[in-house]
């Protein structure tokens, strides 16, 4: 089960990095999430009540659902989204790959969890092989106007969305269900993301085509819905410092991707570096 979860987790999530360009255009990216978040929320709550999964919580768990909410279905987002204006996906997802780090800092720090040596080894054998991958992407972008904010932004994402992590692993160690404190926390993302987007001033408009019907519905049900109940579980079956090893493979399907659809070309430094990625992967994810 966990293989398949983790399996699941990096091929959706790896797509939504492409999914994501679609979305940037006519729509404000803090409105785009807010729908996406919305629909998210509305599909969860009703297989909730179809299936009867209790949707009941005490009022100190909604207050960590409302963090998991604020954090990883809300801020975090808005980041991300901001930084693919600048930067492409690719690069983006690159940048993400550092969750692992601030996975295993934060699991520390506020989950007391010791700091596997293995898994440290790993995860720097795993980013190393993720600069390689991009090495030429990296290079290509890195005198470009406005990319500093990007990365930034990116980097920031990174922040928040490790945050966001340890709250949901003290959500799912409490016994509730994947699917109740996901439509909870996404209900609660999407609050936080109205309140700012209506002090902010913030237009919401939608855009009429396919592109961005398609791409909302695929982030929404696949990106969203169930990715984040397959991590959530990784989460709590194998804490967060390695489900949030996944961040340096995600990148890999996110360059594949590109390879199709953005024309990237593989080079020497890629190669080598796919084969880093899949070493510090065994290191840190293979039974001992």
């Amino acid at each position: 089960m966990t293989s398949f979860l983790y399996l699941s987790t990096i091929l959706i999530w790896g797509s939504t990095w492409l999914a994501i360009t679609y979305q940037l255009g006519e729509v404000d990216p803090l409105v785009s999430i807010i729908y996406r978040m919305t629909l998210g929320s509305v599909l969860l709550f009703i297989w909730c009540l179809a299936r009867k999964i209790p949707l009941k919580i005490n009022p100190v768990t909604h207050g960590f659902l409302l963090a998991q909410g604020g954090l990883l279905f809300g801020l975090n987002f808005w980041a991300i989204y901001i930084a693919e204006i600048y930067l492409t996906s690719g690069i983006v997802a690159v940048i993400f790959s550092l969750l692992v780090f601030f996975n295993i800092i934060n699991g520390r720090i506020f989950l007391k969890q010791p700091i596997s040596g293995v898994t440290l080894i790993g995860g720097l054998i795993g980013i190393f092989g993720v600069a390689m991958l991009f090495y030429p992407e990296i290079a290509k972008y890195a005198s470009t106007e406005n990319t500093l904010f990007g990365f930034s932004m990116a980097v920031l994402s990174v922040v928040i969305a490790s945050l966001g992590n340890i709250a949901a692993t003290r959500n799912g160690r409490t016994g509730l269900s994947v699917w109740s404190i996901n439509a909870w926390s996404m209900l609660y993302g999407s609050l936080i993301l109205l309140a700012i987007a209506l002090l902010s001033g913030a237009e919401f408009t939608y855009e009429n085509s396919f592109e961005y019907t398609a791409s909302l519905v695929y982030l929404s049900v696949f990106g969203t819905v169930l990715v984040f109940g397959a991590y959530l579980k990784l989460l709590v079956s194998i804490g967060p410092d390695r489900a949030s090893f996944t961040a340096l493979i995600i990148p890999f399907v996110a360059i594949m991707l590109s390879t199709a659809f953005e024309d990237y070309q593989w080079t020497s430094f890629g190669i080598a570096g796919f084969i880093c990625v899949i070493c510090g992967n065994f290191l840190v994810i293979a039974r001992r």
